[in-house]
């Protein structure tokens, strides 16, 4: 006999579905986007969640800012529906990209399209009111992003001080900080984070490099952070930290963060995946091709990497579950 609770949990799964299938409808403009992904050859947990995606455009509706040193191309949240859902996802992060500079109605659109599997990532002036961020908070947004790497920012005192008037404005609502920079700067950090009244969130395994080995500076002070329950990392965009066929040395750095605490590990596929060929220099000029990566393949691979149960669904479903207030 069916209970209430399962009825309850059909029809949440078939709005769902009904929802993914109005938006795979709507897509008018040409994306550059891949979602011809390769199916996930595990059974993925219930509740998994991309922790890290981009929603850009439409181009008409959400223009970039000026001050942007790119220019993307088309990324829409039909797309981003199509990916969750050839990669059996039911949750996801929206993260505002760089090109949008403060403005967050792109992120905030792909939130309310997608409904309450959706959470986002703000990126907010350094004098944002705390109505703003309330507001904010009631259409989905759980944490706000300093992204000082693409900028090319390396002096530690501007993200310290940014870091901690950003902390201690976020505070009040229980989210977290979430920042994209290098190890050299988060070793710079290491007695700073303990002091914060929030936790921090790394990208991209913390910018380290692939090549130089679990030794190589600032990475112990992130396990360190880690291990303290303070901090977050992202076991996201291998390409951005491997230069190797299929980013086989990533592997380490995986298998190494997610034993110094299994209850700090968070993935994401980085889809659309705005990231310069390589060699190339940036420019707003002009429309910046997206990389094509499968991240079916990418998923596939984070799980071969963690291969036991109880921590690949900690990475996948319930780490995000606690931190983004799912």
């Amino acid at each position: 006999m069916t209970t209430r609770r399962q009825f309850i949990g059909t029809m949440s799964a078939l709005a769902v579905a009904m929802a993914t299938q109005n938006l795979e409808a709507e897509a008018t403009e040409k994306s550059g986007a891949s979602v011809a992904h390769t199916p996930p050859d595990f059974k993925v947990p219930k509740g998994a969640c991309d922790c890290h995606v981009h929603v850009i455009g439409p181009k008409d509706r959400f223009p970039m800012t000026p001050e942007r040193l790119y220019t993307a191309d088309y990324a829409p949240v039909e797309d981003l529906a199509r990916h969750l859902k050839v990669l059996h996802l039911d949750r996801v992060v929206i993260v505002t990209p760089s090109p949008y500079g403060t403005d967050n109605r792109s992120t905030l659109y792909g939130i309310q399209r997608l409904g309450k599997r959706a959470r986002g990532i703000a990126v907010v002036p350094e004098n944002v009111k705390h109505s703003e961020l309330e507001e904010l908070h009631k259409q989905g947004m759980r944490g706000v992003r300093l992204n000082v790497e693409t900028g090319g920012t390396n002096d530690p005192k501007l993200l310290i001080a940014l870091l901690t008037k950003t902390a201690e404005a976020v505070a009040p609502l229980h989210w977290h900080v979430q920042i994209y920079t290098n190890l050299g700067m988060i070793d710079a950090l290491r007695n700073v984070i303990p002091a914060l009244p929030v936790p921090v969130v790394f990208d991209h395994f913390g910018h380290l490099e692939a090549k130089k080995g679990l030794q190589q500076p600032g990475l112990p002070a992130l396990l360190d952070m880690m291990k303290s329950g303070k901090v977050y990392v992202k076991l996201s965009a291998p390409y951005r930290i491997s230069e190797l066929e299929g980013y086989s040395d990533a592997k380490a750095y995986v298998e190494t963060m997610v034993s110094a605490n299994p209850d700090r590990v968070l993935w994401g596929s980085d889809w659309p995946h705005t990231i310069p060929p390589p060699g190339k220099k940036r420019t707003r000029e002009g429309i910046e091709p997206l990389r094509h990566e499968d991240d079916g393949l990418a998923l596939n691979r984070i799980a071969h990497w963690v291969p036991q149960p109880e921590r690949l669904r900690k990475l996948l479903a319930e780490n995000p579950e606690r931190l983004y207030f799912f």
